[in-house]
Formats: C-alpha cells, sequence, structure tokens
C-alpha cells in the first residue's frame, strides 16, 4: 500500500482521535489515491463518516481543512510518490458495475494494480525485512483465520518442503490455537489479517508479543491491531469492487515470504525438497497419465 504524505503523522496520533475521526484517517491511510483525485464528499462517504469530519480531521493534522490535505496528496500523485497503479487505481477503484462482464474485469484489473505495488521499492523492502525475521527463526507458527486462512495456509504447505520449522495453528475441536504455548522468542508468529480482523488472530497474535515472540503481520493498515503489535509489518491492499474484501495480494505474499525463506536455506533446503519429493513419489500423491500399453 503506498505511503502518503501524512502518513506518518497520521499514525502518531490515530490512538488519541475519536471514532469519527478514525474513520476519516483510516480512509486517508488505506486509500491514498483516492484523497488526491477525489471530492471531500465523495471521500467522506466511502469514509463513512459526515463532510465535516473530514474537515475536523484535517485542522486536527494542523491544517486549515480539507483541501490541504487534498493538495498535499495531489502533489505527490503529480511527483509519483504514490507509486505507478496513480490515476489508474482510482479508475478503478470508482467504477460502477456495468453488468457481470464489467465486474470481473474490474475485480481482475483492480487485483492486478494492488500486485504491481508490491513492486514499488519501500513494499520490497518490507518482504525482505519480514523474511529476514522469518528465515532466523527456529520454529515459523502461522496464524490467519476465516478469509485469510488460505494466507498462512499455502506458506505453511510451502514450508513443509523444507522440513518441520512452519506449525500451522489450525485443528479440529477448537484446539487449533493451542500449540501457540510453546512458542518462545527464538521463534515467530506470522499472522495475517484484514479489516474486519477476526477477534482469535488478534488475541492469539497479542499472547504471542506478550511472550516475546516476534510477530511478522500481512495486515491492510498501519493503524490495524496487528501492525502495533508487529516487529514486522507487510501491508496489502484489501479494498475490491466485489462486496467482500481481496485476499489476493496477501496470498501473494505468502508466497513471496516462503520463496524468500527457502532460498535462504541453501542446499540444506535443496537436499529437505529431493527428500520431500522422494516421499510424495512414493506415495503416488500427484497424478500422471497412465503408461501406454505396448502394442504386440
Amino acid at each position: 500500500m503506498e505511503h502518503g504524505p501524512l502518513t506518518e503523522q497520521i499514525v502518531e496520533t490515530f490512538e488519541a482521535l475519536g471514532p469519527q475521526l478514525k474513520a476519516a484517517a483510516r480512509f486517508v491511510l488505506d486509500q491514498p489515491n483516492e484523497v488526491a483525485l477525489l471530492s471531500m464528499r465523495e471521500q467522506a462517504k466511502r469514509a463513512g463518516v459526515q463532510p465535516h469530519t473530514m474537515t475536523r480531521f484535517a485542522q486536527r493534522l494542523g491544517l486549515a481543512g480539507y483541501d490541504d490535505v487534498r493538495a498535499l496528496y495531489a502533489g505527490a500523485v503529480r511527483e509519483g510518490s504514490l507509486g505507478f497503479s496513480g490515476k489508474a487505481g482510482v479508475q478503478v477503484a470508482t467504477q460502477k458495475a456495468r453488468g457481470e462482464r464489467a465486474l470481473a474485469v474490474d475485480i481482475a484489473t483492480s487485483i492486478g494494480a494492488q500486485l504491481q505495488r508490491l513492486t514499488e521499492p519501500q513494499a520490497l523492502d518490507r518482504l525482505v525485512a519480514a523474511a529476514d525475521l522469518l528465515a532466523s527463526a527456529e520454529r515459523i507458527y502461522c496464524l490467519g483465520l476465516r478469509s485469510c486462512h488460505p494466507v498462512v495456509a499455502h506458506f505453511a504447505y510451502v514450508m513443509s518442503f523444507l522440513g518441520e520449522r512452519a506449525i500451522l495453528l489450525d485443528a479440529g475441536a477448537g484446539t487449533g490455537l493451542d500449540p501457540i504455548r510453546s512458542a518462545s522468542p527464538k521463534d515467530a508468529l506470522l499472522a495475517a489479517s484484514v479489516a474486519p480482523y477476526t477477534r482469535a488472530t488478534i488475541e492469539t497474535a497479542r499472547y504471542a508479543h506478550d511472550a516475546g515472540v516476534p510477530v511478522v503481520a500481512v495486515t491492510d493498515s498501519p493503524v490495524s491491531p496487528l501492525a502495533a503489535i508487529a516487529r514486522k509489518t507487510v501491508l496489502v491492499p484489501a479494498d475490491s469492487p466485489s462486496f467482500f474484501h481481496t485476499v489476493a495480494p496477501a496470498l501473494v505474499v505468502g508466497e513471496i515470504l516462503a520463496a524468500l525463506v527457502a532460498g535462504r536455506g541453501g542446499d540444506a533446503s535443496l537436499d529437505a525438497i529431493k527428500r520431500s519429493e522422494a516421499q510424495l513419489t512414493a506415495f503416488g500423491i500427484h497424478w500422471s497419465p497412465p503408461t501406454a500399453r505396448k502394442s504386440r
């Protein structure tokens, strides 16, 4: 997600804001392109607040009014500092549904632009820093519930080819979160959650954090409850033309982190992958075409 010109100032003051001002703040943090190009009334509508709340928010930041906020972000767009999705991202976000095919195009285009943001320098720095922490951990506990479950489940599955370092916090009979009790500061917790945040994910991550376990967060905002306790945070956009948020960028981040961690293992990783492949072959896990019969 792009870094806007007021990001640091907003993050510093976020916890002191009231509920309505927090809603306005989150919109500015999470949608910097829209701040630059949409009217204040439209932004207020999307943030779920009244227009005067946007003005109050700007004044809380020491500005005369919301036009000053928009001017700062418009300047950032002109300078290219909001990332190269730029106005294209805004166009995708503001398109209205024009039928099933148009909606499909909107969703695919939106996800494509979001994935492109992962190649921006700041996003790459976050990915590498997160991989550094995960690669140094003895064990990696993987936590993602509800819509974010595929993010960590796929990460853990890829990591299983390298041995038993990844522990997926997912099991039947209500015991899925129990293994976190064994985590230590030598381990790490990879936690994924986007708004609306799953309570069990946040509470488990806080439990791990309080026990000294470094947390790597894959989340959608620098002021999300996961980011607040994380040692390293990878920000992913989750907005979508659909009524439901997207997890595609978070899923890609999980794949990237697994690949980076695997690459750090060198020959040891290669040997582990070979053992995994040998076991899969022995068990006939993957389908293969039947051997053609020889004609007599």
